[in-house]
């Protein structure tokens, strides 16, 4: 039975089973999947809004995502003969020009071949082959099978088939970074900034994970700031609140860190069998009551190195005689070197063109960003009601004007509705450290990514400072991986022959 929602004004203290801090992708996919275990979850969102980096917003009509809007890859693998419209964008390079790409196996190749001659296509072409057997051994051993514990011997066994057992040559590529297969297989410049340029998004799936967890009797507390980990004999036993007077008038920065003026009485959700934190590697830091955490495992995870953030453009514009065959997604490229370098490469999505109702009749929307390349550091301390800030917004927003105007020459005529984001909003909005895009892990220099498990008794965490990484796929099986360890192995086998088709299904699908 659903439990009746918390009152903007009621107390929230409660106890549960579990509290997720955070309702990300990785959070609420973990805390959906509890409560399918039939454990009782309580989810702490300091939004107004769940799904955090990939919530959506709605100004005067326009819907907008607030996070990546570029999709690539949904819908049937490369090459199956049905090129999905969201597979497919349209790439600006520097030299000028424009040029269709399409995420279909020929398609694909041609472009190659027309961009990077008959070299880059024998390359690319070594790298695919050098990747099928990945694919293939992704496709048998499914993600829901694993667990960060011992008991992953016995969810995976179920998948061990001769088929599986084929492909134990391949074991080390799977754990090991991409970086490397693309440095054994890709020398050519051309080619190997062109894959540089493949990158995921955010889908518009909240509304089901939210469903999904209401559906099995979670809850879910939008308004409710993390101020901290509640910590009882050692081992985090719950979360406190900030208090909502304080919340009302504090803006506070990091997913839940940081205190602020204010009164407000604080209030106290137990979780009797521990915590996941779904917030950054940094901002969990910042949860925790000084020497609760192990000071080595402390100093390793704050010193994580942090990607950059963002620049974004939300507009609503006049739809009026734009070209009928404009295409959803765009990519710009100002120059094939340097290509994470500052405001170097801009992403643009016409979501409208998918979805007209995401404006109002006659209107698009657009959405522009440069992720992950705008450096944190020209906006710090920054004051964001002043002059100087609006000014420094609009002076960093150019480049992304100017892309949008390879494709929509008179766009600043046509926009109505104008949102310039910043890196402070990103923090402020999206409770992210320095309003990061993530942690800039890289198994190439020895580096991994950290499991669910964490070296203070009651606490796990989720999303995207987590294996299996950055993005929409891996943020949910993080939150995934993170359930499964925390249900008894029984209970996961259980859902496994739910949720999962039969071993030779799988295989049948993979061989196809």
């Amino acid at each position: 039975m659903t439990p009746p929602p918390f009152s903007d004004t009621g107390d929230r203290s409660h106890e549960t089973d579990y509290v997720v801090i955070g309702s990300g992708i990785g959070g609420l996919c973990c805390a959906a999947l509890l409560a399918k275990y039939g454990y009782r979850v309580t989810v702490c969102e300091s939004h107004y809004l769940p799904g955090g980096a990939a919530h959506s917003f709605q100004v005067g009509g326009y819907s907008f995502d607030a996070g990546p809007s570029f999709f690539l890859g949904i819908g049937g693998p490369p090459g199956d003969g049905s090129p999905n419209p969201l597979k497919q964008w349209i790439v600006y390079p520097p030299e000028g020009g424009c040029f269709p790409n399409i995420a279909a196996g020929s398609a694909y190749e041609d472009t190659i071949l027309r961009r990077g001659g008959p070299e880059a296509l024998r390359q690319w072409r070594q790298l695919d082959a050098a990747m099928k057997p990945l694919q293939t051994a992704a496709g048998l051993f499914p993600a829901a099978a694993l667990r960060g514990d011992p008991g992953v011997v016995l969810t995976a066994a179920r998948f061990m088939g001769p088929e599986m057992l084929a492909m134990g040559g391949v074991a080390p590529l799977l754990t090991g970074p991409f970086s490397a297969l693309v440095d054994r297989h890709v020398t050519h410049p051309w080619l190997r900034a062109f894959l540089d340029l493949e990158m995921g998004g955010s889908a518009a799936i909240i509304d089901a994970l939210v469903r999904g967890l209401q559906r099995n009797g979670g809850r879910l507390l939008l308004r409710s700031h993390v101020e901290s980990v509640l910590m009882e004999g050692g081992r985090a036993a719950g979360v406190v609140l900030r208090g909502q007077q304080q919340q009302a008038g504090s803006s506070g920065s990091g997913a839940g860190g940081g205190g602020g003026g204010g009164s407000g009485r604080r209030e106290v959700i137990r979780a009797r069998l521990g915590v996941v934190s779904n917030a950054s590697v940094w901002d969990t830091q910042r949860l925790l009551p000084e020497g609760a955490a192990p000071p080595e495992w402390r100093r390793k995870a704050e010193a994580t190195p942090a990607l950059d953030s963002f620049v974004h453009l939300h507009l609503g514009i006049d739809a009026t005689g734009l070209d009928p065959d404009l295409e959803c997604h765009h990519l710009v490229v100002n120059s094939w070197q340097g290509i994470t370098d500052p405001q170097n490469v801009i992403i643009a999505s016409v979501p409208t063109v998918f979805d007209p109702s995401l404006a109002p009749p006659g209107k698009a929307t657009v959405h522009c960003y440069c992720a992950a390349n705008e450096p944190y550091e020209l906006w710090a301390g920054m004051d964001r009601r002043s002059p100087e800030y609006r000014a420094f917004k609009e002076e960093r927003a150019q480049p992304l004007w100017r892309a949008l105007e390879r494709f929509i020459p008179d766009i600043r005529e046509r926009t109505e509705l104008k949102l310039v984001g910043s890196p402070l909003t990103h923090e402020r909005f999206v409770r992210r450290h320095r309003g990061s895009y993530g942690p800039g892990i890289s198994a190439a220099g020895g580096q991994g990514w950290p499991g669910p498990r964490t070296p203070v008794p009651g606490l796990s965490v989720c999303g995207d400072s987590c294996m299996p990484g950055i993005g929409v796929p891996a943020a949910a099986a993080s939150g995934m991986i993170a359930a499964n360890s925390l249900a008894p192995v029984w209970s996961h086998l259980a859902m496994m022959g739910e949720l999962l088709p039969a071993p030779g299904a799988a295989a049948a699908t993979a061989r196809r």
